[in-house]
């Protein structure tokens, strides 16, 4: 059993899945409207749907005929707290590769 974290990632990884986020993220919509714009049969659309469903990025249900998707935020929001703990180290990284450059500038500057 893997934890929530690696399930989303593994989930993420895909890009045929985030292209099936992107399109839950603007709302619910079935089975048949998210297979459209994909050059891939039924049963691959579903292998991923199931992945999603898996990992908890969305959910499915029933009515009637229909079978509508929805896009379940909780898991990115997780994502996202995870990779906050990063932002300190990056916005530090980058603050040192801008001091950097712009001294690389000022030297030039003042060499020609």
């Amino acid at each position: 059993m893997t934890d929530q974290l690696s399930a989303t990632f593994a989930a993420l990884a895909d890009p045929t899945r985030r292209a099936i986020l992107a399109r839950l993220s603007q709302g619910e919509t079935t089975v048949k409207d998210l297979i459209a714009p994909f050059d891939l049969s039924p049963p691959a659309i579903s292998k991923h749907l199931k992945v999603l469903e898996h990992s908890g990025l969305i959910s499915r249900s029933r009515s009637a005929q229909w079978r509508p998707c929805k896009l379940e935020p909780q898991p990115l929001k997780e994502v996202a707290d995870w990779l906050s703990q990063y932002k300190v180290i990056w916005d530090q990284q980058l603050d040192r590769l801008d001091a950097y450059l712009q001294e690389l500038q000022a030297n030039q500057t003042k060499g020609n």
